[in-house]
């Protein structure tokens, strides 16, 4: 703390013919070998790491992550410590606090940035970090800052059993979005190196871990906020029994929804990639929230289904011990056909085909005798129903009809027999 009071400007014309001292000219000096250094150290870094994980240290170029500035305030902050023994280091005074706060606003951008993607409000939340580093840099600095902050705290009111002023009220917004902003980040990095490279139940199992670990520390941050405004701890065990109540009346569907999704996430009877059926509608589990679960089909349309459905309801799980897919086409020739040229045919159809699987392997049967010719079933095995199933069954038929009109073999058009009978003589 004595440092942080060390930086500001008591005498602002003191400071100023501090500056045209010649240590100034060795302090900017040493800022800038400061500058060198941090500018390698990263150099160095990102040829050592180039995890995705690592993107908000690293950014996407030399010194737009986190890392830069950071190191950058580590290095000046030593400088300053080590000059100060036989220098003036009036220059530090402002270059310590610009650091800090450049640090403080690239952190936060890199973390918004992973956490919400290309969202609209990021933006927004970019420009005003940045806005209230700067803002509190040139106060600090300044010496206003201090003086602001002993007025707000004059500003006080009695909450219960707490006294609450306007400066604790901002201190502990700031302290929540360093939580937030903290939180963002661990989360982030940790879903990224569990769900990485992980496919079926194992990605299932990470999944829930990430989402747990993501709700401890939002909760762990909550009441770290609430302890920096001066809110007793004690007095939300009040709260905790009216938010039991409401859950157990006006939000009972919303709590069997979020307890649903971590059931079928630690017992892993539904996992994404799996090809299920709910309710009529048959597609591909792509993703497993906390609250619903997103199913698409081959069309390619989306069902957002809540996961309290996939509990209480009969789900058909196509690949929950084996992903391979039944299938079949039925052919009808004429009754005068080679039955076992036929099913010969109809077998090396299917084998052809390089998603058709050889274990178990095609068969064909001869499965009714139909009104208008001989029926066979045609019966074979897929791995990948996701790539589609209909035009696998396309290609089946488009070969079988093309070895059938080379051969010659034909597929009967219906027939009906009429009788005619005369009228009496």
């Amino acid at each position: 703390m004595a440092n942080l009071k060390s930086a500001r400007i008591a005498d602002p014309l003191a400071w100023l013919d501090s500056l045209a001292k010649p240590d100034s000219l060795l302090a900017l000096a040493v800022f800038a070998g400061c500058v060198l250094a941090a500018w390698l150290m990263v150099w160095l870094v990102r040829r050592a790491f180039h995890e995705s994980n690592l993107s908000v240290l690293l950014g996407n170029k030399l010194i737009d992550g986190a890392l830069f500035p950071a190191l950058l305030w580590g290095l000046t902050f030593g400088a300053r410590a080590f000059l100060a023994q036989e220098h003036t280091v009036a220059l530090f005074d402002i270059l310590l606090p610009v650091c800090t706060s450049l640090a403080l606003i690239r952190l936060g951008v890199k973390v918004l940035q992973v956490a919400f993607g290309q969202a609209a409000f990021v933006r927004m939340l970019e420009r005003t970090i940045s806005w209230l580093a700067w803002v509190a840099v040139v106060l600090w600095v300044s010496g206003i800052l201090p003086l602001l902050l002993e007025e707000l705290d004059q500003i006080h009111w009695k909450m219960g059993g707490s006294s609450m002023s306007v400066r604790t009220l901002i201190e502990g917004a700031l302290t929540a979005g360093a939580v937030l902003i903290v939180t963002l980040w661990v989360s982030s990095a940790l879903e990224s190196r569990l769900l990485r490279s992980a496919t079926g139940s194992d990605l299932s199992l990470r999944k829930v871990i990430s989402n747990t670990v993501r709700v401890l520390l939002m909760f762990v941050g909550l009441l770290l906020a609430l302890s920096s405004v001066g809110i007793d701890l004690t007095a939300l065990s009040v709260l905790g029994g009216a938010v039991g109540v409401g859950i157990g009346f006006g939000l009972q569907k919303l709590a069997a929804n979020y307890v649903s999704g971590f059931v079928i996430l630690a017992e892993r009877s539904m996992r994404i990639g799996d090809s299920v059926k709910v309710d009529n509608f048959e597609g591909r589990i792509t993703d497993i929230k906390a609250r619903y679960t997103v199913i698409r089909s081959p069309t390619g349309r989306e069902s957002i289904v809540p996961n309290e459905l996939l509990i209480t309801q009969r789900v058909e799980n196509l690949s929950l011990t084996d992903p391979k897919v039944w299938q079949s086409t039925v052919v009808s020739v004429a009754y005068n056909s080679p039955v076992d040229e036929v099913m010969d045919m109809l077998k090396q159809a299917c084998v052809e085909q390089p998603r058709v699987l050889s274990d178990p392997a095609p068969s064909v049967a001869l499965s009714a005798f139909g009104a208008d010719g001989l029926e066979f079933t045609v019966i074979y095995w897929i791995q990948d129903p996701e790539n589609g199933q209909l035009n696998l069954k396309s290609d089946i038929n488009r070969v079988i009809l093309s070895r059938f009109q080379a051969r010659g073999i034909e597929i009967p058009y219906p027939q009906r027999v009429i009788h005619s009978v005369g009228a009496p003589r």
